[in-house]
């Protein structure tokens, strides 16, 4: 039995992080015979029983280093654990890990992860020195390899896929429908469905100001039906319900946990997703619905790009006028949009493929 150890940011309540978890378990016990796998996680008890694997304290010394100690082989998990922008000690958490593994002489593996920001040079300096130790390295996309080059590994070690998420199965969109209804709302056939992803954490913000305006004017003008989806709970209600304050009646706000399969489902329900969380704009791509992308960091225009696409703006410049005509030229190429996206999403998900061959000939050694 060869036993696996996943570390990455999962029992957080984060949609984009639990999608890629999910990921990740399927794709290597579908393409790995004979293993176990162990997660570091922040509530292991509810990631051992919704993912049927062994699961441990993230911030448990002990129990980090008898996991360690027994595994074959450490995988750092796909998502943007390699930056210092959102955190400044959490890179070091992730470099640690890696750190231990080498000290237990164990092998470590990046799987299709996002690199960077990294802005302190001491950060730089540890990462590059750590994973010129890895067993191999796979990130998502062109933006992380190029980082990755700049403080010092080398290109050849370097392999880009594709986020995880992108082979996550279609939804059944009556999970969704079902779970709108629970939330309040009330489906007119007449009227389209416009999701909305928000990541914002300053509530009283220029940013929340134009998008109740942009809403307010897909209600009057195009009589939409609004949809306020939270991909990471803890953090995006705050300006959820600050909008729900300010509109009414005129949005409907999802106010429940859910996870990948029942977010999958929910955003495949919508006739359009708006979406500055990364994982909302891949649940989109996935269930075959346009999006408008608004950007906050590098990552979503790295995906933008792989999808043959851009963002619209960042968040910082946001405004309503440029939205609307944004959205009118999705509705008119909706069609047009759908099949691009799909015929991209065929060619990453071979990509993705390359974690699993690499990992059998590291379990070959």
């Amino acid at each position: 039995m060869y036993k696996i150890l996943i570390s990455g940011y999962y029992g957080f309540n984060n949609i984009g992080d639990e999608s890629i978890l999910r990921a990740v378990i399927d794709n290597l016990r579908g393409k790995l015979d004979q293993i176990e796998i162990t997660v570091l996680s922040q509530n292991p008890e509810f990631t051992s029983q919704k993912y049927g694997v062994n699961s441990v304290n993230r911030k448990s010394v002990k129990d980090i280093l008898r996991a360690m100690k027994s595994c074959d082989l450490l995988i750092s998990g796909g998502g943007s654990l390699l930056q210092d922008v959102t955190s400044k000690k959490s890179i070091l958490y992730y470099l640690m890990m890696m750190w231990l593994a080498q000290l237990f002489g164990k092998k470590f593996f990046i799987y299709s992860q996002g690199i960077g920001p990294i802005l302190s040079k001491l950060n730089r300096h540890l990462t590059a020195a750590t994973l010129k130790k890895a067993s191999g390295i796979v990130v998502r996309d062109e933006a992380s390899k190029e980082l990755l080059i700049e403080i010092g590994i080398p290109s050849d070690r370097i392999i880009v896929t594709a986020d995880p998420v992108l082979r996550v199965k279609k939804a059944d969109l009556t999970i969704g429908q079902e779970i709108l209804k629970k939330e309040g709302f009330v489906k007119d056939e007449t009227r389209m469905m416009v999701g909305w992803a928000i990541r914002e954490k300053k509530i009283k913000s220029n940013f929340v100001d134009e998008i109740c305006i942009s809403i307010q004017r897909l209600v009057s003008e195009y009589q939409a039906q609004i949809v306020l989806i939270p991909f990471h709970f803890s953090e995006d209600m705050a300006v959820i319900e600050e909008i729900e304050s300010r509109l009414g009646n005129d949005v409907c706000c999802i106010k429940h946990k859910y996870l990948t399969e029942e977010m999958l489902s929910i955003i495949g329900n919508m006739d359009i997703l708006v979406g500055v969380r990364l994982h909302a704009l891949i649940h989109a791509a996935i269930m075959d619905v346009p999006m408008i992308a608004i950007s906050y960091d590098p990552k979503i225009n790295s995906f933008m790009h792989s999808m043959d696409m851009k963002a619209m703006c960042s968040m910082y410049d946001f405004q309503n006028e440029f939205f609307i005509e944004e959205f009118e030229k999705t509705i008119l190429s909706a069609d047009r949009i759908r099949e691009k996206v799909k015929s991209r999403i065929e060619l990453l998900i071979k990509k993705l493929d390359t974690n699993e061959n690499l990992i059998k000939e590291l379990m070959k050694k």
